[in-house]
Formats: C-alpha cells, structure tokens, sequence
C-alpha cells in the first residue's frame, strides 16, 4: 500500500471513531430542565402542627389555629389545598365558632381522617400551661368544612394522663384507635364505633421526650413518628422527628439497637434543624405519608425558618414545609436527616 493510501486510511478510521465517540448516545446530556421542582417551604406564613387527607383530587392539609398578623389574621384551625403539594391555596376556616365544651384555649393540632361519608377531625383545646387540656372531635360532609363540633373526647384529668393533646387516629381490623400525647407520655386506646368514647384500658407506647404521635403501615410492619424538643422557641427551637418500628400497631415500637421507645429517649433521629445559618429551626409535627403517581413517599411537616422566625406580632412562623421520605435498610429518613434547602425535584402528579 502507497504511503498516500495507508495515510488515507488511517485518517478515515479516526475520523469514524471521533463521529461513534461523539454520537448522540455518547455525549453527556445535561440535566434535564424540563423537570419540575420546588422549594421550601411550600406555604406560609404559618400552617403548624399540619395534617393532610387526599379527597377529589386535591390534598387538603389543617393546622393548629393561629394568629397570622399582618399575614392573613386569625385563623381558627386553616384549611388549604393542593393538586400537587407545592402549590397551596387558603380555603377556609375549619370552624365558625369554637366549641364550647372547653371555657379556654386554643384548637391545636387537629388530625383529620375520611371515616364512611364524614371526615373526622379529631382535635385539641389548650394554652400554654394548661392543666387539664383535652381532646374533642368534629366532622363535616367535605373536606373543606366548615366542622361540626361534637364534644369532648376526654379531659387530660379523665383519662388520667396530664397535657393530653396532639390526637391521631386509625382504624385497624375495623376498629378505632387513638393515638395522643406529650411530655407525659403517648398512649394509644381502643375507641367505640362511633369514635367518641373510650373504650378499654389505654397504653402506653412513647416516653415523655415526644408528642405528635403517628403510625404509618407499610409492608405489614409499622412505623411511629414522634416529635421531641421545643417546637417554638423561634430559630432556636430543637424539635426533631424519632422513628420506632413493630410488629404491632399497639406496640412495642423499638429503635435499630431494639429500645423500646416506651421506655427511655429512644427511636431513630430522621429530621432536624439544618446546619447551615440559612436553613430551617425545629422541623416537626410531621403529617401523614402521603404517595405520589409514581409511588413516591413525600411527608409534611412544620419549620422554622432562621433568618425570618417570627410573624410581626411575635407568632412563630412555622410554614409548611416538604420533603422526599427515603429508605435505608427498611428505616425511613429524610436525605441527611434535615429539611432540604434547595430546589429539589417535584412530586409526580399525572394530568
């Protein structure tokens, strides 16, 4: 072969290796911008203590009441909505007026489940300091309210545990369950079919570190989120999520190390304040696990932002905050145990 022919030759290969190398499928493709993504926190100025049902469409999610100052003013337990769980409008007030069972305090904490054709909000009346608060339940044909209050539940002093507050319910094999508590312990007790009374013995299954009960399922195994520290001491507030595991819905629930959380300052930290100056204080109170289209578990919870802690008449401001829940090693988590501080991919919601 001709010096010329051999030189031809291997200019041709090179050039067809650099066109294969640089094919369509072997060039690095940047991120794709077209995906949808969100930031926290997805409502303001306050919506604490939040819970979430999933009804026609839309999620509505409920927090404690709260005076939202020159943000929006009194409001007597909102309500807002979401397609989609970033975007989130104002509906309305749960109540008209408040119930009367109960001379003081405010409606905290309320835990709202579909029950038959009535959504049930269970709820708390306290202040700060309050010996002897109580849980009480109201229900509504929708989910948008307003709630008929239907009475008391229990007194902290009747069913004998003191600061009885943040109620969640469950139905289980058909029957009711109650979950409650704070810094005296958690307990759960057997309801009547109508959800109103007690019935049986209440148990005990969280220690006095932690108060926001709730019980998420997943593959026959379940799975109690509680929160403990200060929920509102502005950007010093140290509220974090514990998590215990059973077998049980009724207990035992045991951290990695088998602790029952009963029993001590036991169960898994996976949420608490961010390290860095501009992130979020105290995230806690988380709602119920809700699911996306493609199956992706997302969790709601309350925050703290440090660099704006409070409303202009000294009202925590505890948005809505929300965050991807992961898994690691049959534990769920939220990515590096704290609220997420930049834009993070969206849930998936088919049109």
């Amino acid at each position: 072969m001709k010096f010329s022919q051999l030189l031809y030759s291997l200019s041709l290969g090179f050039l067809l290796v650099s066109c294969q190398e640089n094919s369509p499928e072997n060039i690095p493709q940047a991120p794709d911008s077209t995906v949808p993504t969100y930031s926290n926190p997805v409502f303001t100025p306050v919506l604490a203590d939040p819970t979430v049902v999933k009804s026609g469409g839309f999620f509505y999610a409920y927090g404690t009441e709260d005076n939202w100052g020159n943000e929006g003013g009194h409001r007597l337990v909102p309500i807002v909505r979401s397609a989609d769980l970033v975007n989130w409008e104002f509906v309305n007030n749960a109540f008209q007026v408040k119930p009367s069972w109960k001379a003081e305090g405010g409606i905290w904490a309320p835990d709202v489940t579909k029950v038959g054709n009535q959504f049930h909000m269970y709820y708390s009346v306290s202040t700060w300091g309050d010996p002897n608060p109580g849980i009480g339940l109201a229900t509504s044909p929708t989910p948008e309210g307003p709630f008929t209050d239907e009475g008391k539940v229990f007194l902290s002093q009747e069913i004998g545990v003191e600061n009885s507050i943040d109620p969640f319910f469950i139905q289980e094999d058909g029957k009711n369950y109650l979950f409650w508590g704070s810094f005296h312990g958690i307990y759960v007790v057997e309801l009547a079919e109508d959800g109103k009374m007690v019935i049986g013995d209440k148990k005990r299954v969280g220690h006095t570190h932690l108060e926001a009960p709730y019980v998420y399922k997943k593959n026959g195994e379940y799975f109690f989120f509680g929160s403990e520290g200060s929920c509102c001491e502005g950007a010093n507030s140290t509220y974090q999520v514990r998590v215990g595991r059973s077998e049980s819905l009724l207990g035992p629930f045991l951290d990695k190390q088998g602790n029952d959380l009963a029993t001590g300052i036991y169960g898994e930290i996976i949420l608490s304040t961010n390290d860095v100056a501009y992130g979020f204080a105290g995230p806690g109170h988380n709602a119920d696990v809700v699911l996306d289209d493609e199956g992706t578990e997302w969790l709601l919870y309350h925050a703290i932002p440090k660099n704006n802690p409070r409303l202009n008449n000294g009202t925590n401001r505890r948005p809505l905050m929300l965050d991807r829940l992961v898994w690691e090693e049959g534990w769920p988590t939220i990515r590096n145990q704290q609220p997420s501080v930049s834009s993070q991919p969206a849930p998936v919601f088919n049109p």
